[in-house]
């Protein structure tokens, strides 16, 4: 029963809110299925439409020539989705388990899990490779689409309404802050804004006590896209939740117990529905390569954090990107002076906004957000559930047909906002466009449609309130897209274009996968070559880098960026040789649109017999990188020198090597007389080449020069070659360093070239050899002793067996997996399985038993009752 209003004046106001609603405003249930549609594709429609006006008005891809593929969407997502597209088409050096493409070897379920089980990824499959650009899109633009319909029809579960109005609404939402900001460049995200409707809907049929199978079954498709947002978007929902049971009028406590245990074991089943992605994903990141030190920032300040209401803008700072629409800011701004909500309602919903806003600032409760991990990049990836938050409280404010004094009030609040916010960042010329001219029309018309009751008239009121948020979500996304894409950091990447395509034709003609890999080379499209180009390299980007595949790569001479988050592919003929490279991708200087695809030397087979494993090297050359490739290779082929200041700036000696001066900061120095150049004695004709993983600057050698970007711990140099030794056996080498830098005692090693041949031609290899999918079987000479060392780092999962034993974990030797031969062998294989999966697929299991028990228990209690039993009722 609902309260009694406390005076005559509410009283009036409750008759005229209880009065029937017109035509256009009632709930839409009775209309049938196709009425019920409208106002979901109406809002989808409008949108979508407003996101591709707002690409061609900015000459964005799929509209004009500038590329979407900025950050990671370019050198993570769609290099991955053309694995995908490999996938699908049976065209991929592996399966979903494990990726023989990337990394020299890793595993890819976590990686399918988190970056591709948005549903709308799988659309790729339907497009030529060479277009894979446009799926990625797609996804985006579905996105938007989907998670906009299901704003609506769950707004309408929160309180019936005009579907056009709540359509309006849902745009501010499915064009949120976070979509233009955020979301864009991370397709998997997206999901997460389908999940926050998604999972309301849910939370609706757990106040209405029906319907816990579909419930359930929308809880796991929430969590299957894209677990990461979907954790933020149900712990949102239940806060929704939350104050919904709070605040309803004429429930019983019991019942709201109840309603709270059935959404609770709701969730619960519907998470272990989806366990895999998340025992997977967790066992995959407990493995990782950490990720860098996060760089403390300060927390914004309170109008810097309010200004990110305004639309139209977009700061330099990190901040949570929250603005939703004028229709909605207006209507938000009203909510507290609409008397039709109960005064109760109404401090709860400020308070539950209010409360979320403040926890995106706060240390701990952004750690509850993220799942307990501080995210390496922005920490306000969970802002589009306080944009869905703001636009339910708009609507319950609509849904109450706010008077035009109650309207008024809002529109001071987001005048007096935008005034207080004016020398914010945030803030440009689009926003007070966008707040002055779209918010004069739209107060004009929610002004209207409070007391014009002509049919007539009000369809000419919406049809213009839906032409202000079309262009003016269009204006919004334009004017942010614009100013983002001015930030020299957000250049977009290379990805499939004629270059790229060409670099992949070069590498697919030389495709020798097994017996040899064919690495696209050195970082050069985007961060996950292997995956974009085809081919088999050490490029990977992934937050789900193991660690052991980093440190092991970077031992043996290979750099990295993201302090092992970003894997690169050797550049030295010992650790290509090492790793089977036959070919590789080789860029003319900086120049992205020359390249070539050429022979690299000698190369190791991919697994090779070994009678015996050497120990680590001693002596003064232990700890070397060139040591350690010897090790791994089973031969010296280096001569490691020491190195000799000869000129230019004198170093000082310290521990482990030679401490460089900072460069003179003199205008006009010429560069051959800076920095400090070594000299060394070598045999004539060797190849030499350097190793300072963590040094910043030019290092220049016989013929060559070359450039480090070190950076300790963040970003490590590959060993790069420098040229060959003159006749007369001395080496000149010089280094000028970015500052003050560190020059290892044994940066330079000369390489025999013909050693490396022989070193190469002495390993024996299988027979016969087959790596296809997540399984490697080789048929080994007769009577194989000692070990066989496969040219992939050991990561956890593997298990082998010999000639058809028990399957075993396989152990270390230089990092790369080795399997013990025993008195001898003559068949290996070896299979891999992510950690987590066996786990993860039992509580699916357990959960989907569950679900199939409480539905035939439903099916069964709503048979109808035999005749008898109805004739004997009385």
């Amino acid at each position: 029963m609902a309260p009694t209003p406390a005076t005559p004046q509410e009283a009036v106001r409750a008759q005229e809110v209880a009065r029937p609603l017109p035509a256009s405003e009632r709930p839409a249930a009775p209309r049938g299925a196709l009425r019920r549609l409208a106002a979901p594709w109406l809002a989808a429609a409008l949108a979508t439409g407003a996101y591709c006006l707002a690409l061609a008005l900015h000459g964005s891809y799929p509209f004009g020539p500038r590329s979407r593929a900025v950050n990671d969407l370019g050198n993570q997502f769609v290099p991955f989705h053309a694995r995908l597209w490999d996938l699908l088409h049976g065209d991929a050096n592996g399966d979903l388990l494990f990726n023989w493409s990337s990394g020299y070897g890793v595993p890819f379920l976590a990686d399918f899990f988190t970056y591709l089980m948005n549903p709308f990824s799988w659309l790729v499959g339907l497009f030529p490779r060479a277009l894979a650009d446009l799926p990625v899109f797609l996804v985006t633009l579905l996105s938007i689409g989907l998670a906009t319909a299901l704003m609506t029809v769950f707004l309408g579960r929160l309180h019936p309404g005009s579907g056009w109005l709540r359509a309006l609404l849902s745009v501010g939402y499915g064009l949120c802050a976070w979509v233009l900001n955020d979301g864009f460049a991370d397709p998997m995200w997206m999901w997460g804004l389908v999940a926050l409707p998604l999972v309301g809907i849910a939370a609706e049929w757990c106040l209405r006590r029906t319907r816990w199978v579909a419930g359930t079954l929308l809880l796991a498709l929430a969590w299957a896209g894209n677990f990461y947002t979907a954790a933020m978007a149900t712990l949102a929902m239940a806060l929704v939740l939350g104050v919904r049971l709070a605040t309803t009028e004429g429930t019983a406590p019991g019942d709201r117990l109840r309603a709270a245990a059935r959404a609770t074991t709701m969730a619960a089943t519907g998470i272990l529905l989806a366990a895999p992605v998340l025992t997977v994903g967790l066992a995959a990141s407990r493995a990782a390569q950490p990720a860098p030190a996060l760089l403390p920032h300060d927390r914004p300040s309170p109008l810097y954090l309010l200004a990110q209401l305004l639309p139209g803008g977009h700061g330099a700072l990190p901040a949570p990107n929250v603005f939703f629409g004028v229709p909605g800011l207006l209507l938000a701004a009203a909510f507290p002076f609409v008397r039709a909500v109960p005064l109760r309602m109404r401090l709860a919903w400020c308070g539950l906004a209010a409360s979320v806003a403040a926890s995106f600032v706060w240390e701990p409760t952004i750690l509850l957000w993220h799942g307990f991990a501080l995210p390496n990049g922005s920490p306000y990836r969970a802002a589009f559930v306080l944009s869905g938050i703001l636009v339910m409280l708009s609507w319950l404010a609509l849904a109450h047909r706010p008077r035009a004094g109650e309207l008024a009030a809002g529109g001071a609040l987001v005048a007096l906002l935008a005034w207080l916010c004016r020398g914010q960042e945030a803030v440009s010329d689009a926003t007070w466009v966008l707040v002055a001219g779209g918010g004069a029309v739209t107060l004009a018309g929610l002004g209207a449609l409070a007391v014009v009751h002509s049919a007539r008239t009000r369809t000419v009121v919406t049809a213009v309130l839906t032409g202000t948020v079309l262009l003016g979500s269009a204006y919004t996304a334009f004017s942010v897209t614009a100013a983002r894409d001015r930030i020299a950091w957000f250049q977009p990447k290379i990805t499939l274009n004629r270059a790229s395509l060409a670099a992949r034709s070069g590498l697919v003609a030389r495709a020798g996968w097994p017996h040899a890999r064919t690495d696209p080379g050195p970082h050069e499209f985007a961060n996950n070559d292997p995956l974009l180009l085809g081919g088999e390299g050490g490029a990977y980007y992934s937050s789900y880098v193991p660690a052991a595949t980093a440190r092991t790569l970077q031992a043996l001479g290979a750099g990295w960026y993201m302090r092992g988050r970003h894997t690169l592919s050797f550049e030295d003929p010992v650790g290509q040789a090492l790793m089977g490279v036959s070919s590789a991708l080789t860029p003319a200087g900086n120049d992205r649109n020359r390249f070539a695809v050429h022979h690299t030397g000698p190369a190791a087979p991919l697994l090779t017999v070994r009678a015996r494993l050497p120990r680590a090297v001693g002596g003064a050359r232990a700890g070397t990188v060139f040591a350690r490739q010897e090790r791994v290779l089973g031969a010296r082929v280096y001569q490691v020198p020491e190195l000799t200041p000869a000129a230019g700036a004198a170093p000082v000696p310290v521990r482990g090597g030679w401490l460089l001066p900072p460069a003179p900061a003199r205008q006009g120095a010429e560069p051959a007389r800076t920095g400090t150049t070594f000299t060394a004695r070598c045999t004539p004709g060797s190849v030499v080449v350097w190793s300072a993983p963590w040094f910043a600057g030019r290092v220049s050698g016989p013929g060559r020069q070359t450039a480090g970007f070190g950076r300790w711990d963040s970003t490590a140099n590959p060993v790069r070659r420098l040229g060959r030794v003159p006749a007369d056996g001395t080496v000149a080498v010089r280094f000028l360093g970015q500052g003050r830098q560190l020059v290892p005692r044994h940066a330079l090693g000369c390489l025999s070239p013909r050693r490396l041949a022989a070193a190469v031609h002495a390993l024996r290899g299988p027979r016969t050899l087959t790596a296809g999918g997540h399984r490697l079987t080789a048929h080994l000479p007769a009577g194989s002793r000692g070990h066989a060392v496969l040219a992939v780092p050991a990561v956890a999962g593997w298990a082998c067996s010999v000639d058809g034993g028990p399957y075993g974990a396989p152990s270390s030797f230089g990092g790369l997996l080795t399997v013990p031969l025993g008195s001898g062998a003559g068949r290996l294989t070896c299979a891999y399985v992510p950690p987590g999966l066996r786990p993860g697929l039992a509580a699916s299991g357990a959960a989907a038993l569950t679900l199939a028990v409480v539905a035939l228990r439903g099916r069964l209690r709503g048979r109808p009752r035999s005749r008898s039993t109805r004739e004997a009722r009385p």
